[in-house]
């Protein structure tokens, strides 16, 4: 597993970032490492799953590194 940051768009507040890393958390193989306004650093394999579970969610998100 790699570490992943993702840049995250329309985190606005605590609800918000409760949402993202419940979201992140239901993604198999996944390990939330921090979660805050506009950002998230997760353990994974790869960041597809991660950018598509997010944009389900309402949140448009890209991999700063991979």
């Amino acid at each position: 597993m790699s570490e992943i940051t993702l840049s995250i768009d329309g985190m606005h507040c605590g609800a918000c970032v409760r949402r993202v890393t419940q979201t992140l958390d239901r993604v198999p193989g996944t390990t939330v490492e921090e979660v805050r306004l506009g950002a998230a650093r997760v353990q994974a394999e790869a960041s597809e799953p991660l950018v598509a579970a997010l944009a389900k969610a309402g949140y448009a998100a890209r991999a700063e590194n991979q």
